[in-house]
């Protein structure tokens, strides 16, 4: 999906996506432009979805999870920053700006590039029924891990944007291999 097209979808995170935007645009800000940041899942050393993903997997259960098959969009902390320079520099930007790599990647490819980072020799799967337990006790919605993302920043490469890490298994070395 880019920012002009695609299913928006009707649950918890577009919802709250939806609303945020809604919100966003409602008031009037005549002097300011208004950009609205469409942020996929950051990669980063110590914080964010990784660092959960990482301890997983060094335990075993890096496999894919539910069928695997759901798109995972992700953008590497470092790219995002620039993201936000380039967007701030740039005054053509208005409206929505999909902030992710441009790389297209399931679930099941994102846990077997994040298992041979760590060198784990093998990945339990997480079936769909665990990580909806899983995700209550992380007072958190399944959705976040089980709903496809088929994202593209569209507007960044037309205008010129290049990723330092649009290839995960680049991003994912740099993020816990490199010191």
């Amino acid at each position: 999906m880019t920012e002009e097209n695609g299913e928006i979808g009707n649950d918890f995170s577009m919802n709250v996506a939806k609303a945020w935007e809604e919100a966003f645009y409602s008031s009037s800000t005549p002097s300011t432009r208004k950009v609205a940041l469409r942020i996929s899942l950051v990669l980063g050393k110590k914080e964010g979805v990784l660092p959960v993903l990482t301890r997983l997997t060094k335990l075993g259960f890096g496999g894919k999870h539910g069928s695997g098959k759901q798109k995972f969009a992700w953008i590497h902390i470092s790219d995002l920053l620039q993201v936000i320079d380039f967007i701030q520099t740039n005054t053509q930007f208005e409206g929505a700006v999909n902030c992710t790599s441009p790389e297209t990647i399931d679930n099941k490819g994102f846990m077997k590039a994040l298992r041979k980072t760590v060198r784990a020799p093998f990945g339990i799967s997480t079936p769909k029924w665990m990580l909806v337990i899983g995700t209550f006790f992380l007072r958190t919605e399944p959705e976040l891990i089980l709903k496809s993302r088929f994202v593209y920043p569209k507007r960044l490469l037309d205008a010129g944007f290049n990723f330092k890490f649009d290839n995960v298994e680049q991003a994912l070395y740099n993020l816990i291999n490199e010191k």
